[in-house]
């Protein structure tokens, strides 16, 4: 299985990224492409400490439940929720956003686990550093195969 903390892994995801442009269209949902990249950068974010996240009791008691469904499948569900605070509308500059996911992929690989500065995820509760790389590169893999690559 893949590795977010791996170089090599993470070139793949990378070279996937480069294959995008702007023009890239969704094959389901509705995020544009730029929103997409933009989307994908919140989770690290929220992971490397920059954004602070709470779930209300109810949602945590439910993720906690769902974790283990979730992680032990091989990929994310089509349409699959997501937090209030990872919704983009908005427009950004493609090769901002480009690059500032490119940008967080390569800190997992410079920094390895010490890259995560924070074991308590907002919605599945604690989780493991393997927990953490399984998330991430499930969820890059579910974005970047919604655009075609």
């Amino acid at each position: 299985m893949s590795s977010i903390y791996n170089k090599t892994d993470n070139d793949l995801i990378i070279a996937r990224i480069q294959n995008l442009s702007p023009d890239s269209k969704a094959l389901w949902g509705k995020m544009t492409v730029d929103q997409m990249l933009s989307h994908c950068q919140a989770p690290m974010d929220f992971a490397f400490g920059k954004t602070p996240m709470k779930a209300n009791f109810i949602m945590r008691m439910f993720g906690k439940m769902l974790k283990g469904k979730i992680l032990n499948s091989s990929e994310f569900k089509k349409n699959s929720p997501t937090a209030p605070a990872f919704i983009r509308t908005e427009t950004y500059d493609f090769e901002d956003v480009k690059n500032g996911l490119i940008e967080r992929i390569n800190t997992f690989s410079e920094l390895g686990e010490k890259a995560i500065k924070t074991t308590k995820h907002p919605f599945f509760g604690k989780m493991t550093y393997d927990e953490w790389s399984k998330l991430h590169t499930m969820h890059l893999d579910h974005h970047l195969k919604q655009f075609g690559v």
